[in-house]
């Protein structure tokens, strides 16, 4: 309840402020496990693209962000759960996949880290890697300027959150060479939605 309730909230306000243009809805999956995969502009994505998603998304979240308590109370209500940057965390890894296996949306941004300069970075392996090992597919996701809300000279620029048709990894999940060429393939769905969109 409190997920849908802040949903609607966020779609107002992201409505009156912005005027987001909203595409491909159609080509997410409704039921059963799904990655929803995002480049990383700025602080805005993961709400932006997740009051947008026709189903409820669950985030990997910077741990810091669940302290102090309070603040981790409201953001584990929001389906988002800690992972510790910068190391290998299998109990992250542990926890996205039970996700998945639940038939949820598990939101990911395979950069690992924000892009500011709207240009799209290396796919780091671990959206792949949990493609891999639960079989669920991945919608690639294009969020456009998002970088650029209240910058000078850009205070509400023309943002848009494109979700694209679900693509599926083939391999076995110990595969190096097959994990980053699906990385890869991620982040090559994802620059042809911002080519196609950023008109």
């Amino acid at each position: 309840m409190f997920y849908k309730i802040l949903r609607l909230v966020l779609q107002i306000f992201f409505g009156v402020l912005f005027r987001p243009q909203i595409i491909g809805r159609e080509n997410v999956p409704l039921q059963g496990g799904m990655i929803m995969a995002a480049n990383h502009l700025s602080n805005w994505d993961p709400p932006m693209a997740g009051a947008y998603m026709p189903r409820p998304v669950a985030y990997m979240a910077k741990e810091e962000l669940f302290k102090p308590a309070l603040a981790g109370a409201i953001i584990r209500n929001l389906y988002a759960f800690p992972v510790k940057r910068g190391a290998a965390d299998r109990g992250a890894i542990k926890t996205a996949l039970g996700i998945l296996k639940q038939g949820l949306c598990l939101g990911v941004f395979p950069e690992g880290t924000r892009n500011k300069t709207g240009k799209l970075g290396k796919a780091e392996s671990g959206a792949a890697l949990l493609a891999a090992m639960s079989k669920a597919p991945v919608v690639p996701t294009a969020i456009i300027n998002t970088n650029k809300i209240f910058q000078s000279g850009s205070l509400f620029p023309k943002v848009k959150v494109i979700f694209g048709e679900p693509i599926y990894f083939e391999g076995k999940h110990n595969d190096k060479e097959a994990l980053a060429a699906f990385s890869k393939k991620i982040m090559e769905k994802i620059e042809i939605l911002i080519n196609l969109h950023s008109q």
